[in-house]
């Protein structure tokens, strides 16, 4: 099945990869790991179409160009050949022949990441994995799903459909599962349900010489284990740096009975900020709790023709039994009404929700209308909640000072928050301020003792960053774990360390 010249083993790390002396190599690393471009030669685009087929492989310009690039502001940096591998065996085998020529990997979904994660730095092999989309198999009574790399979460959740049974973690855009795991994506819900480092079971991986590996175990479903180090862990958020993910067990939860919304302004963003955290302290398993500062309210306003207060703004949803929302929402109207929150507007019926939280969903359009023409880039800090009208404060202070445009939007349910910075490229000293400040914000997120990025990873414009939040002796383990799990430095390099 596998070509024996890699010694393919599915569970175990033997040799090449001889383990930990790597943390020794780590020096050597460093040296090599921005190599330059190496050209790609007839002999390894054939032996690729030989494998994938003639059909499955491109060196067109357009479509390299699309490979290079996600919906972040880097610029684009295509890869020589774009493959689509079928299966994981063809995944395997593609892998094994760029071991062997030194070729980088690139692994690619959807292409909706924020961080620059899909740019091909060296060149190289971009892996499109989205041809592989099946829904391997779903098992309803244990509450979970094993999927391949080309799945994306709206279409699992039609698959869905009349089993009673939804996958909640929502990034927003329609990304592939798979991707939503080696970036550790979170999202709306995820006061409630948990990122995908909580709803990530299992994961099938080729490594970088094109060995398969299973973070669990094959075919392990368990809802809990404490067999050895956590594997799947190690994989989710590891950004394509350390394997290419080609199958991921996702736990799937129970659609709730039902589900009611709400938007409730506020006079001061600490005002709301207590409201979330008194919401959270009394118990009330809130499934959504967004904050939209006086800014964002206006773009969204003008953008979606609505009529909000343009004010510190929370948008809430409960999930429940109907006796158990009535009883949520009761004690929620309460704390609001405490806080001094008005301009309440409930909502039950799934037309009025989804109208309701319009402003939201829009939110990212709303920010980039403000300035038509202009790029925008979404930071991602996030902190304890105690901390976090302080860091708004500051922020907005911030931006005000710097006379910059960024809206506020967070999931402070977890202390997460976004500023949607929208920069004219042309404009060099406005992107040397939005630099400035996009770092001062990632280091009072630091000195508050949060960190640079709660879900969109490091990427390409975060690494400086992780070694500040993660210490140097932090920094050399990961150093040595990448070099560990590839040697040659193929996959998806200048990438998170």
């Amino acid at each position: 099945m596998y070509p024996s010249c890699i010694g393919v083993c599915s569970m175990a790390l033997h040799s090449p990869l001889r383990a930990f002396p790597a943390l020794k190599r780590v020096a050597g690393w460093r040296n090599h790991r921005l190599q330059p471009k190496r050209c790609m030669n007839r002999v390894v685009t054939d032996a690729l179409s030989a494998v994938a087929g003639a059909d499955n492989i491109s060196t067109s310009s357009a479509v390299l160009e699309q490979h290079g690039k996600d919906e972040s502001y880097h610029g684009c940096k295509p890869p020589d050949i774009v493959v689509w591998p079928q299966n994981v065996e063809q995944v395997s085998r593609l892998a094994a022949i760029c071991w062997a020529n030194d070729l980088p990997i690139i692994p690619f979904g959807t292409s909706t990441g924020l961080e620059g994660g899909v740019a091909a730095l060296r060149g190289g092999v971009c892996f499109d994995l989205t041809k592989m989309d099946k829904i391997v198999k779903l098992n309803a009574v244990d509450f979970d799903v094993t999927v391949e790399p080309g799945v994306t979460r709206k279409s699992l959740n039609n698959y869905l459909r009349g089993s009673g049974l939804w996958f909640p973690v929502d990034p927003g855009a329609d990304a592939s599962l798979c991707g939503m795991a080696a970036t550790s994506a979170s999202g709306t819900n995820a006061v409630r349900y948990g990122t995908m480092r909580e709803n990530v079971m299992n994961m099938e991986v080729v490594l970088a010489d094109g060995r398969i590996m299973y973070t669990a175990g094959a075919q392990r479903r368990a809802r809990k284990t404490s067999a050895g180090y956590n594997l799947t862990n190690l994989f989710v958020g590891s950004e394509g740096t350390l394997g290419i993910i080609t199958k991921t067990t996702l736990r799937l939860h129970g659609i709730p009975e039902s589900m009611v919304s709400a938007v409730c302004t506020f006079p001061t963003v600490q005002a709301a900020v207590d409201c979330t955290v008194q919401v959270l302290q009394y118990g009330i398993p809130i499934a959504r709790i967004e904050f939209l500062d006086d800014v964002m309210m206006d773009a969204c306003n003008k953008f979606s023709k609505l009529n909000y207060a343009v004010s510190s703004t929370l948008f809430l949803e409960f999930h429940g039994t109907e006796k158990s929302l009535a009883e949520q929402i009761q004690v929620t109207d309460e704390i609001m009404k405490a806080n001094r929150g008005s301009d309440y507007i409930w909502a039950k019926d799934q037309e009025a929700r989804d109208k309701l939280w319009q402003a939201r969903h829009n939110a990212w359009y709303a920010a980039r209308a403000l300035r038509p023409g202009c790029k925008a880039y979404s930071t991602d800090v996030c902190v304890p909640l105690s901390k976090l009208p302080e860091i708004i404060v500051a922020t907005k202070d911030d931006l005000i000072q710097s006379k910059l445009t960024g809206p506020i939007v967070g999931h402070v349910g977890d202390g997460n928050f976004h500023c949607l910075m929208t920069m004219d490229p042309r404009d060099k000293d406005e992107e040397r301020r939005v630099k400035g400040f996009t770092d001062r914000l990632a280091r009072r997120a630091l000195a508050m003792d949060g960190t640079c990025t709660g879900e969109h990873g490091i990427g390409l414009g975060k690494r400086h960053l992780l070694t500040e939040e993660i210490g140097a002796v932090g920094m050399e383990v990961m150093r040595g774990i990448k070099a560990a799990l590839d040697p040659k430095q193929i996959m998806n390099p200048g990438k998170v360390v």
